[in-house]
């Protein structure tokens, strides 16, 4: 066993100084990262008290100040705040002057590129689109999901380098995407993700309405699997009822879900009718199944079953 001290990485010559700008889930964790790599965290803006105590936990003894004193104080800015606020953020910096020459502005947004930055480029700032594929708590775990997890980059090609070498500090995986396939990317990760949540919670909840007394024990093992299977195989990996083509069971679905739970049941629908044209297009589905089926799929689908071709239609 090697019992040579390690090194504090706070004693390591930093090599830039970072500020945050947004103490939401996101930046704190990243430049608690940073921190951990030797660069030197010396700001954060945070409005919210629940941001301000986010603040406090990641990144300890880190003077929360404005968004400009962040700028000042700092060679590499992470700019983490919600999407539709990052274009009037930018904007607002480079119009009062708060842009350094020289300074690396990052942005952890999904759906921009580095063209959103364009303002701060003006001003003599070096633009970064550095967005971490990966769902945050706001706790110190979060630095430890950091690790293997893939970042999408956008960067003009003279700052690639740097970019590349700020995700491997963190970590991470960058992955180059286009500046015109942001909007793509980014969907597609909240397909996944963002919508995953929605349809566990759903699940859970019924597995409880159902009497289920461990629903998370008994998804687990279930999603997990699923999840392994789709990432592994694709569409080869579809199962149930709406893949075999089960029209009677999937229609004793929909009836218990409107039955019991009617907010669920345009989502079942949705889905079911993408999995049936999914398994249909990879001959999972038999062609002879899947028109019963789809009839099934094809009734109302709102919560009271009014949205069909007949306003009021509850059959």
């Amino acid at each position: 066993m090697n019992t040579t001290p390690q090194p504090d990485p706070r004693d390591r010559p930093a090599r830039l100084t970072v500020g945050v700008v947004g103490a939401g889930r996101v930046g704190p964790a990243l430049a608690a990262s940073l921190q951990m790599a030797g660069h030197r965290p010396v700001a954060v803006s945070a409005v919210s008290d629940a941001s301000r105590r986010r603040a406090g936990q990641m990144l300890p003894d880190v003077p929360v100040v404005p968004p400009a004193e962040v700028l000042e104080r700092s060679e590499l800015v992470l700019l983490t705040v919600p999407d539709d606020a990052l274009p009037e953020l930018v904007a607002g910096l480079a119009e009062t002057g708060a842009v350094c020459p020289g300074q690396l502005l990052a942005h952890t947004s999904g759906r921009y590129g580095a063209k959103v930055l364009d303002p701060a480029l003006r001003a003599g700032a070096l633009p970064l689109a550095l967005h971490p594929a990966m769902t945050f708590t706001g706790t110190p775990v979060d630095v430890q999901r950091l690790a293997g997890c893939s970042f999408g980059v956008t960067a003009p090609d003279e700052l690639r380098l740097a970019a590349e070498a700020l995700v491997i500090e963190m970590g991470g995986e960058p992955e180059w995407i286009a500046e015109e396939n942001r909007p793509l990317y980014h969907a597609a990760l909240a397909l996944g993700a963002n919508h995953l949540v929605t349809l566990v919670a759903q699940s859970l909840e019924l597995l409880r309405t159902a009497g289920v007394g461990a629903p998370d024990r008994m998804l687990g093992p279930l999603l997990g699997a699923a999840l392994d299977n789709a990432l592994r195989s694709g569409d080869a990996a579809l199962t149930g009822p709406v893949a075999r083509g089960d029209a009677g069971t999937v229609a004793a679905h929909v009836a218990e879900l409107r039955r019991h739970a009617p907010g669920t049941v345009a989502g079942y629908l949705a889905m079911a009718r993408a999995t049936a044209d999914r398994a249909l297009a990879h001959g999972l589905l038999k062609p002879e199944l899947a028109e019963p089926l789809l009839g099934v799929l094809a009734g109302p689908s709102d919560a009271a079953g009014g949205t069909g071709d007949t306003p009021g239609d509850t059959t």
